[in-house]
């Protein structure tokens, strides 16, 4: 027997009532009761954008970490970071590091690179007019600029990247899109480019495409880890010998030697990380705060660099180079989310920089946390207390 078909109302589908309906026809369904999912204190009709067919909420715990020390350009002071997560052990480790980074004078943290991208492919007949089409479009930059801003009021077209292979050409546009990620708002600017171009006919063209994978949108790559996609930030601190004793019970030579360990293990293993744990703090940040958790995709890869100094001072930083977020747009004017947002002073035009400092922040301290533990040999034993909700 086929399930029955959800109940739509194309005229008050963000409602109460029709929630409840699509609700009632599961429960009916799969005899799974839904009384959880049916309690929320969010306005359906702030949704349309966000979801189709809402039927309800799935609730994740959500604590604060902190507070965190912030030395950068866009965040100054201390701030409780939201972090949404069923992991136990997870709040607990990154508050452990916002204390040692905190009591060694905060994290300095630098967002250095800013873009997000749409990489169309054009076909031409042979390797040689794919050439010469390349040289034509960047002699025509500014038309093609034009025709691309003409669709976005935040959105402006940086540069045009060219990437080639065989009669294959990839134009990578590159984007600042102001407080929003921006994917959807360069998609469409880019479409205008595109048929700007199109429509001066260039010669031995056979084919276009949109989007072929070069942009890697919701997937890593290379491309990214050396041009950014998002924010490219990078957080970094130098912690006294004596204080990482005092709170991690550990040393910086100990850490260095991991260190060393730890990139000779990604780099053999083929990872887009020499890291630990990036997609954990970036996840949990991503949920409370409204983010689109699917770039955590491309946000949760980066490098990790660590010196140990002559007196046994630790320098540590890490550098995301797709870090994609948004303070404004999305989810992020939904209740909770901006709630949470709002905490960090991270909601509303001007502050996305803000907002992936802290992130960044966040990361590093989640990175010192974790690095301890394992060398001091209290990784399993953490988790063992914190992380189990069995008899």
């Amino acid at each position: 027997m086929s399930l029955p078909k959800l109940p739509r109302d194309k005229t008050s589908d963000y409602s109460h009532a029709m929630a409840q309906a699509r609700r009632d026809t599961v429960t009916a369904a799969t005899n799974a009761a839904l009384t959880h999912t049916g309690q929320f204190s969010i306005d359906p009709a702030l949704l349309p954008g966000n979801i189709e067919g809402f039927s309800g909420v799935v609730q994740v715990p959500m604590g604060f970490a902190g507070p965190i020390l912030v030395d950068g350009e866009h965040a100054q002071g201390e701030f409780y970071v939201p972090m949404a997560t069923t992991e136990g052990t997870l709040l607990a480790s990154y508050s452990r590091g916002m204390r040692l980074t905190r009591e060694a004078g905060g994290v300095r943290t630098t967002v250095i690179d800013d873009a997000m991208q749409r990489a169309p492919i054009f076909v031409f007949d042979d390797a040689r007019r794919a050439r010469d089409f390349g040289h034509w479009v960047s002699a025509h930059f500014a038309d093609i600029k034009a025709a691309a801003e003409a669709t976005t009021r935040s959105g402006q077209l940086r540069d045009i990247q060219q990437f080639a292979q065989g009669k294959l050409r990839w134009l990578r546009f590159n984007f600042t899109t102001g407080d929003a990620a921006g994917q959807n708002m360069v998609s469409k600017a880019t479409h205008a480019a595109c048929q700007w171009i199109l429509a001066q006919q260039p010669p031995g063209l056979a084919h276009f495409s949109l989007a072929a994978n070069f942009d890697t949108d919701k997937k890593h790559s290379t491309v990214n880890s050396l041009h950014t996609r998002g924010k490219r930030v990078v957080a970094e601190i130098t912690l006294p010998a004596k204080l990482l004793q005092e709170v991690m019970h550990t040393s910086g030579e100990a850490l260095f030697k991991q260190r060393q360990l730890s990139n000779m293990g990604a780099m053999m293993a083929g990872s887009v990380n020499n890291g630990a744990h990036f997609a954990n703090g970036i996840t949990a940040v991503f949920m409370a705060c409204g983010q689109d958790v699917a770039n955590v995709a491309e946000s949760s890869a980066g490098f990790v660099h660590g010196e140990l100094l002559a007196n046994g001072d630790y320098y540590f930083s890490v550098t995301i180079p797709a870090l994609i977020v948004a303070s404004y747009g999305g989810g992020t004017g939904l209740p909770t989310q901006r709630e949470c947002l709002e905490v960090m002073g991270c909601y509303g035009a001007g502050k996305v920089n803000k907002l992936a400092e802290i992130i960044a922040a966040t990361v590093l301290c989640g990175e010192l946390s974790l690095a301890s533990a394992i060398v001091s040999d209290q990784w399993v034993s953490s988790h063992d207390a914190l992380g189990r909700n069995r008899p």
